[in-house]
């Protein structure tokens, strides 16, 4: 096995709702805000490389989107999700399998592009298995008021219309190989799926929207954007005690200043122990 970290750019949203309750006299100290109250905040991917199976685990937010939509987002920076996989040495159509953690549009919206005359939607990677589990679709594809704004049906849709899409069939599936398993949280949106891969003797978990950044460690820090925040902080509880007693590495799809960290058992709860690179630590 080998990972690379796919980096797809960065965006921008209001650092209140991603911190919740906790004052912006707080957070600003490790997230500070621009002028309109707008941290910016990374699309990391990663692509695990098994055999001949090339694994992507979300994909960011996309390029097809219109610029009221940017208007609103700030897509920003370099790095965009096929010049990432080109500098790891691949293409979109060497992808074997697209793992979508959820369905929100800045970890999917990669999924879908239009076609060279912009005349219709089609799937980015056309040689890959899109993997998602059945009760996250359903819970997608009906949107409640809340998440409708991050539900949108052009990234979801065309998934299943392209015949490429199967689900999960469970947190004990070896669908993506007997090194990766998946947890299932239920505080953020209904049957997010955390992927846990085991590599070198080490856990690497994808954080997704667990836990956005080193910053969202202390329980009560929790996104506004979670549809059911006090399920977030029991769930994050128990992952974060599991992280620290396992020495789990924690890799962060959305902290635009730390990739990776791991966590220590401390007076306070658990708290921040280091901050790293994934390839620092496994050497790749």
């Amino acid at each position: 096995m080998k990972l690379h970290v796919i980096n797809t750019g960065n965006f921008k949203l209001d650092g209140g709702a991603m911190f919740g309750v906790v004052p912006k006299s707080i957070w600003n100290k490790t997230n500070p805000a621009d002028e309109n109250n707008m941290c910016n905040w990374a699309l990391r991917c990663l692509l695990v490389e098994e055999g001949n199976r090339l694994i992507l685990i979300d994909n960011g937010m996309g390029t097809k989107q219109d610029a009221k939509f940017f208007g609103h987002y700030f897509l920003n920076g370099n790095d965009t999700l096929e010049k990432s996989l080109n500098n790891a040495g691949f293409s979109v159509d060497d992808i074997t399998d697209m793992f979508l953690t959820h369905l929100h549009f800045d970890h999917c919206g990669g999924s879908i592009k239009f076609n060279s005359d912009r005349s219709r939607l089609e799937t980015m990677f056309k040689n890959a298995t899109y993997w998602s589990n059945a009760e996250h679709w359903e819970w997608a594809v009906k949107p409640n008021p809340r998440e409708k704004a991050s539900f949108l049906k052009e990234n979801i849709l065309p998934i299943q219309d392209s015949g490429q899409l199967k689900f999960i069939d469970g947190e004990y599936s070896t669908q993506l190989g007997t090194d990766i398993s998946i947890g299932v949280m239920r505080g953020h949106t209904d049957a997010m799926m955390i992927p846990h891969i085991k590599h070198k003797g080490k856990t690497i978990v994808f954080m997704a929207d667990l836990l956005p950044s080193t910053g969202h460690i202390p329980l009560p820090y929790v996104m506004g954007y979670d549809t059911r925040p006090l399920l977030t902080i029991i769930e994050k509880e128990k992952f974060l005690n599991d992280a620290a007693t396992n020495e789990y590495i924690l890799f962060f799809e959305h902290d635009a200043m730390n990739e990776c960290c791991t966590v220590q058992h401390t007076e306070k709860g658990v708290r921040l122990k280091e901050t790293f690179k994934l390839k620092d630590i496994l050497g790749e």
